[in-house]
């Protein structure tokens, strides 16, 4: 290998392009286990975004089950999530464009189940006894708000669907004993996000399939529940947030016993259906996955003793966890291996990558290893971060140059960054910036306290954490403070906006699907997070003023730095007017401002062509605003008023 060549910070040539980055990268989601069969949901942006099943079965063979013209996604709550079961072979889905229920034999093409109409449905539990489909629907025939219940659907006439429950906002996770003889689920109401406060209820299921009277068994309106699972001896297991960490609990018919109370997460906020931390080996052994400070284990809990034992994996983001006996199966990455699809053996300790999300020939010295970080934030706090300096085994900066920060504020606002290899920010990484992905306060892995430092004053918590981020790196000689850019996606995107316009920190910014009007948002947005402000910020249209106070729109004036917005053309959750609006009023007040908005796109961006533009044009409008020569032609965008 030659010398290293001194190129200034963000003029280093890198082998990991945006072409390869949505060449071959595919997103993998969604676990399920079919006798010796595992089961998972690609997503494939050179597909055009399309969700499809995979099946990879005992003997190696590795196939797609969902034919061309199928996409395996659910709308429920927008964000779907627990779009197919399996049961025998036979493969139960939602499909997008429509959103009804197909049902697709061993061998053969979908056939649809459920009638022409404006019903979704998502989070399948299969009713063998009764040849029938537990899950819940969202009614979207009336013109008010969407109506959730959780349904049963016929296997064989899909239009034979019965209400089971209703009267809740909302409803998720149902579940039937091992014997088909008790259904539990997850309820909970506005202006609670599942996060906040849910129910976890129980009814016996009577000869005719209907239930009988449900019963509590735990959470509220200050407890979140997450994953109740039967065990195989018929015995309800769940994890509870109700210490200040969400841990594993069971409920024995008449009290609720932890099981292994630590300062630890065995859950995660529930966007999306399906998700899964723990899973059954034997009636007295868990497998669970667990996040402490930000680094997820893996592990095995015996259900009579407490005892917690490790294990070794060789990965720090675990998720999708399914259990079969000795087989184990879940999504993993690590920091220097990209997320994959993984079987484990339980008896051998051997582990199988069933299918990457991208097939790398990468030389490690392109890599940049993540280090955790804490700082100081205000109040006398400590706010938490994923610190990745510059790297690339070819290049070093000249002699007392520092490099310019990226920093990533990330979506929700109720998630968390993860250490998992991410070549989005390795993109940048390895071409001469410095990146920090912030947990801030509010974000998950934390425990409840942690993420509610954000109640009532998101767009300060987070704006500070990110701010102080930046400038605590900076202070420490680690990165050039007069080249300090934010961006951020969704909620991200408004966490981005509003340190751009309150905070005189950063120098440049990118907004993806960013919220600039707060009101907006609150009028605007999907019935799932129609309420999530209430509690981030306070109760509309009674806190209007405060509404008003934290949305950037209404001060552009307080901007003096270049920003750049990308936008899908169909987003629900946040409509291209708020992007536009901001825009506008860049473009009138004179400052540097880039629109780059993309038709046929939502809340996310899943084609390759506008992953990579959205990429390259993000970093070609940096090299615009800080001064330096991209080692490599970009697409240029127009940058007005620079």
């Amino acid at each position: 290998m030659s010398e290293p060549q001194v190129i200034p910070y963000g003029s280093w040539k890198s082998p990991i392009t945006s072409d390869l980055i949505v060449a071959g990268t595919v997103g993998v989601g969604q676990i399920a286990l079919d006798g010796n069969d595992i089961y998972w949901v690609e997503m494939r942006p050179s597909e055009g975004g399309r969700y499809a099943i995979v099946k990879h079965t005992s003997d190696g063979d590795r196939r797609d089950v969902t034919p061309e013209g199928f996409n395996v996604r659910t709308r429920v709550h927008e964000y779907g999530g627990g779009a197919f079961a399996v049961s025998e072979g036979t493969v139960y889905f939602s499909n997008f464009t429509d959103q009804r229920i197909y049902r697709q034999p061993p061998g053969g093409e979908p056939q649809p189940l459920t009638p022409e109409g404006k019903m979704r449905y998502a989070d399948y539990a299969i009713d063998a006894q009764r040849n029938r489909l537990i899950c819940v629907r969202e009614d979207h025939s009336s013109a008010a708000e969407p109506l959730n219940t959780l349904v049963s659907v016929s296997a064989e006439n899909g239009a034979d669907v019965r209400v089971l429950v209703a009267g809740e906002d909302f409803y998720s996770t149902p579940r039937l004993s091992p014997d088909g003889g008790t259904l539990c689920w997850l309820s909970w109401n506005h202006p609670n996000m599942p996060w906040d406060g849910t129910e976890l209820w129980v009814a016996q299921v009577n000869a005719d399939g209907s239930l009988g009277t449900s019963e509590k068994v735990a959470g509220g309106v200050d407890e979140s529940i997450f994953q109740p699972q039967w065990s195989p001896d018929g015995t309800l297991y769940f994890v509870s947030d109700r210490s200040g960490w969400w841990n594993l609990y069971r409920w024995t018919g008449d009290r609720v016993e932890p099981l292994c109370e630590m300062a630890a997460e065995f859950g995660v906020p529930h966007w999306v259906f399906g998700m899964s931390t723990y899973g059954f080996a034997a009636s007295d052994r868990i497998v669970c996955a667990y996040t402490e400070r930000g680094n997820w284990h893996l592990a095995t809990l015996d259900t009579t003793t407490g005892s917690l034992q490790a294990i070794e994996v060789p990965y720090t983001s675990i998720s999708s966890v399914q259990v079969a006996g000795d087989r184990l199966a879940f999504i993993g990455g690590s920091a220097t291996a990209p997320t994959a699809a993984i079987a484990f053996n339980l008896t051998t300790s051997q582990g199988q990558v069933l299918r990457q999300s991208i097939d790398l020939d990468l030389d490690p010295g392109y890599l940049s290893v993540p280090q955790s970080v804490e700082f100081p934030t205000e109040n006398g706090l400590t706010a938490y971060g994923i610190f990745y300096p510059p790297t690339n085994r070819d290049c070093i900066a000249p002699e007392n140059e520092l490099p310019p920060l990226l920093v990533k504020s990330h979506g929700g606002p109720t998630a968390a960054a993860s250490r998992s290899l991410n070549l989005g920010i390795q993109y940048w990484t390895s071409r001469g910036f410095a990146v920090l992905d912030v947990n801030y306060g509010g974000s998950t892995g934390y425990g409840r306290e942690y993420r509610q430092r954000l109640n009532d004053r998101w767009g300060i918590v987070d704006v500070d954490d990110c701010a102080n981020g930046a400038k605590y790196l900076a202070e420490r000689g680690m990165v050039d403070g007069n080249r300090l850019a934010i961006a951020g996606g969704s909620a991200g995107g408004y966490t981005t906006l509003a340190a751009l316009t309150f905070r005189a920190v950063f120098k440049a910014g990118a907004s993806y699907y960013g919220v600039s009007d707060l009101e907006a948002l609150a009028k605007e947005t999907h019935k799932f997070e129609s309420r999530y402000l209430d509690r981030l910020i306070g109760p509309y249209p009674e806190q209007k003023e405060l509404y008003v106070q934290r949305s950037p729109i209404h001060f552009c004036d307080r901007i003096s730095c270049p920003v750049i917005f990308f936008q899908g053309l169909e987003d629900q959750v946040v409509p291209p007017n708020q992007a536009e609006l901001m825009v506008n009023s860049l473009r009138t007040k004179g400052l540097p401002v880039a629109y780059v908005p993309f038709a046929g796109e939502q809340h996310g961006f899943r084609r390759a062509e506008n992953i990579k533009r959205a990429l390259d044009g993000e970093f070609y409008f940096y090299s615009r605003v800080f001064g330096f020569e991209p080692a490599e032609a970009l697409e240029p965008l127009d940058i007005e008023n620079l």
